[in-house]
């Protein structure tokens, strides 16, 4: 661990005390974010800032009295709301752990910006882009969406030290070549092109750093990092091009944990060592070059492989995807057939191996790439394929 004063912090009893138990899952939208308002009346400054294309309140939430100001915001990308949990954890320890030492010295040396719901529409109706179809986060050049110059107008107006763009990433990546999946991953974005690293990006490199260090023990081998090239489209290109030194956190799958509820636990150690260091100038820029020895991401993973299936006469392997839907407010995780083939070389959060026996559906119909299956037959017994 790199920042040994945040331990206390980092302990699982500390967590189980500032969790914000009332809100879990992957669907989270305003009307969460109005429940954890509710037990923090008054605690923290809160302004509307604006509202989406639907009219659905954005709002911001300021806390602290330091000179470095943090501008973060979470659920640009509307499905993405393990970061939205992170913050009200975050917050929940503000309210409720105000004198602990380490908390105290944040907000005495930082004041946070937060927009915990950037993108109301797009959380409402559980999709990555908002009521009029666009991705918010390739639309910062353009600035076509309501949302997005909300984003750009409180960027110019607050002025940070620094920027954090809170996301969620899907269940296929892994930490580098690796069969450890990437439950955490980082980027600092390229400001140009040729992808220079000035002493901003040393900066934001040397905070990830920081972070993978303090995280280490919790993920060992399972922090990752995106590739850099350059977007100026994007929300943490632009601001990284503008010289705001800027982090992308990624929340991704731990074993078992579809509902990303263990996830949700590592964003908020990591959101604590990422603004301790920020508040303490506690980051060793000259120790940048610790960020490339985190593993860049690849996608070689599946939710799950049927390995040596026979199927019509021929032994191969099946890959199944998870594709979220939405329904009657819940999320649910619909198995689709991606690929059959002779050998699938990709990794598995579960596998089943048929070994060599024959595999069919329920209702008889043909096993073929882009077929829901939530059942399987294996040796004349019925297998749950369904995330339960």
């Amino acid at each position: 661990m790199k920042n040994e004063e945040l331990k206390d912090l980092f302990q699982d009893d500390f967590y189980s005390q500032v969790k914000f138990e009332k809100v879990t899952g992957r669907y989270i939208t305003n009307k969460d974010l109005e429940l954890f308002l509710k037990t923090v009346p008054g605690k923290f400054e809160l302004k509307e800032i604006g509202q989406s294309f639907e009219k659905r309140s954005i709002r911001m939430i300021t806390l602290g009295k330091g000179e470095t100001k943090i501008l973060a915001w979470s659920q640009m990308h509307g499905n993405e709301g393990t970061t939205t949990k992170a913050v009200f954890d975050l917050l929940n320890a503000f309210h409720l752990k105000e004198d602990e030492r380490v908390l105290s010295e944040i907000l005495n040396n930082c004041t946070i910006y937060i927009i915990p719901i950037l993108n109301p529409d797009g959380a409402e109706a559980y999709t990555r882009v908002n009521a009029n179809k666009v991705d918010l986060n390739r639309d910062m050049k353009d600035l076509s969406q309501p949302e997005s110059r909300l984003l750009m107008e409180q960027f110019h107006r607050i002025k940070p030290d620094f920027c954090l763009n809170l996301h969620d990433q899907r269940t296929i990546f892994s930490a580098g070549e690796t069969s450890e999946p990437a439950t955490l991953s980082f980027l600092t974005p390229s400001k140009d092109q040729e992808r220079s690293i000035d002493d901003f990006r040393k900066q934001s490199m040397s905070l990830i750093a920081g972070m993978a260090k303090d995280l280490s023990n919790d993920l060992k081998g399972k922090i990752g990092r995106y590739d850099d090239a350059f977007n100026i489209n994007c929300a943490g290109d632009t601001f990284q091009n503008l010289s705001i030194p800027t982090i992308l956190f990624e929340a991704g799958y731990f074993p078992g944990d579809y509902e990303r509820e263990r996830t949700r636990h590592y964003v908020s150690k990591a959101l604590f060592s990422c603004i301790y260091q920020i508040a303490g100038n506690s980051y060793d820029v000259a120790a940048y070059e610790d960020y490339f020895n985190i593993p860049e991401n690849k996608k070689l993973f599946n939710d799950l492989i049927i390995r040596n299936a026979l199927v019509e006469g021929r032994s191969v392997d099946i890959s199944i995807q998870f594709k979220e839907e939405l329904k009657e407010g819940k999320v649910n995780y619909v198995p689709v057939i991606e690929e059959i083939k002779g050998k699938i070389p990709k990794y598995a959060h579960r596998e089943i191996d048929a070994a060599n026996s024959a595999v069919k559906l329920p209702d008889g119909a043909k096993i073929d790439e882009n077929v829901v299956v939530n059942k399987i037959i294996l040796n004349n017994e019925k297998l749950q394929v369904k995330y339960q």
